[in-house]
């Protein structure tokens, strides 16, 4: 087997530049051209959205219409605002219930370093009206995340009663 003179090894090492560096030129290029690209479409979108022009009644109307949600915050400051809330909404759709409970802390399935923090209506005495009332303004609730368990249960003797056991969940850190 024959060595490699300098002279080789030197050609080889400024070879292996020359190509390196024409590769990154390559990869350059097509960056720049990509974010030129992406430059210019986000310019036409933001010329477009400035075009938009949305009256206040409208947009008024939409804000009505899309939830909003409060960020998760501490076990102790989050909890009791999502009682409140909860209570104001069965106090509103005139649910009668005995008790109202929080469950024991759980891992977000989600992986998302939250925790679930569940609150349980037990027992709760209404008309079939009075849940779809409660279950249509759930979402006026800017700490609700899911309903986890409803259950309605008919009153045999008297048709018109029902039983509601619910429990909704919210996240917290």
């Amino acid at each position: 087997m024959r060595e490699l003179s300098k002279k080789d090894k030197r050609a080889l090492i400024v070879g292996g530049i020359c190509v390196g560096g024409i590769v990154g030129l390559m990869l350059l290029t097509d960056w720049l051209g990509h974010w030129g690209q992406m430059r210019k479409s986000l310019a036409e979108k933001r010329a477009k959205f400035k075009s938009i022009s949305v009256s206040e009644a409208k947009r008024a109307g939409l804000r009505a219409i899309v939830p909003v949600f409060e960020m998760p915050r501490a076990y102790e400051e989050q909890k009791y605002p999502f009682r409140d809330k909860l209570y104001e909404q069965l106090k509103d759709a005139g649910i009668k219930y005995e008790s109202l409970q929080f469950l024991p802390l759980e891992r977000s399935r989600f992986g998302d370093g939250y925790r679930l923090l569940r609150l349980q209506c037990r027992r709760g005495k209404c008309n079939f009206g009075q849940v779809l009332d409660l279950l249509a303004r759930l979402n006026e609730n800017r700490y609700l995340v899911g309903v986890e368990e409803l259950k309605i249960k008919c009153n045999p003797e008297k048709r018109q009663e029902f039983e509601l056991d619910l429990t909704v969940s919210t996240f917290v850190e």
